[in-house]
């Protein structure tokens, strides 16, 4: 069957689809038509949306994100090859599981609710729940980037790369997430190919998370593949060398 020429790229928490800039032009060069829609409450330039909040985002969850996406899909000539990063990677496995794509990929990608993360993800995501915050969304602090986004970045880059990418996050994403049914997957369904991608040094979504993830996929029937990009961080789609990861995808998906 021939492959779809539509790619749907959607970012995860902390940043917005300005992340995938460079990606969707280095797609596009490759003939293939390239989406990268901001999730609701997520549009505009990062520093903007620093200094005055959209007024969507605390309305955002999960949900409202994923129903984004489906409507985007639904509009498209043919089921596209969605590529997610971070929390992100949890709504490519939800649109796999509806159905919706013809390939799926997660990078550092963020579990459903039926998949319990280890200490480590509690500890760097804890903040982003607000549960014993005042304020009504979460903005971390460069030093929160520092140590869990851009960590292997020369120190000299992270100050750049918070300016450019960081941007504030609605608790409510994070909380659907964990707290709500429609975070489940149905690990033995059968289903399209999907690409599992981890860091190496990922300090949000460790590469023992991204192994646990592929593990649970039951069908022996549906394709489900694994690669671990060594030292990368949970910035592995900015960092230098993320050419490569996107050149690995492609490779994935054309062989399939």
């Amino acid at each position: 069957m021939a492959k779809s020429k539509s790619i749907v790229l959607i970012h995860g928490n902390f940043v917005n689809n300005t992340s995938w800039a460079e990606w969707k032009k280095y797609y596009e060069q490759k003939g293939y038509t390239v989406y990268a829609p901001a999730n609701p409450g997520h549009a505009g330039n990062p520093s903007d949306l620093r200094n005055k909040v959209h007024p969507d985002l605390v309305k955002t969850g999960f949900i409202e994100v994923v129903n984004n996406l489906v409507q985007l899909i639904d509009s498209l000539p043919g089921k596209p090859l969605v590529i997610g990063h971070s929390m992100a990677g949890m709504a490519a496995m939800k649109l796999l599981a509806l159905d919706k794509v013809s390939g799926a990929v997660s990078i550092d990608g963020a579990p459903p609710k039926n998949v319990f993360p280890p200490f480590t993800t509690l500890k760097a995501v804890l903040p982003a729940f607000g549960f014993f915050s005042f304020k009504k969304y979460f903005m971390g602090s460069r030093t929160w980037y520092n140590q869990c986004f851009f960590n292997t970045l020369p120190e000299g880059d992270r100050s750049n790369a918070f300016e450019n990418f960081a941007v504030p996050e609605s608790f409510k994403v994070s909380r659907e997430l964990v707290l709500n049914s429609y975070s489940n997957i149905d690990f033995k369904k059968p289903h399209e190919p999907i690409l599992f991608i981890g860091g190496g040094n990922d300090h949000i979504f460790p590469p023992s998370l991204t192994k646990t993830l592929v593990k649970k996929y039951k069908d022996k029937n549906s394709h489900v593949s694994l690669k671990i990009f060594e030292g990368k961080s949970h910035f592995i789609c900015g960092e230098p060398g993320w050419e490569k990861v996107a050149d690995h995808i492609l490779e994935w998906y054309e062989k399939i």
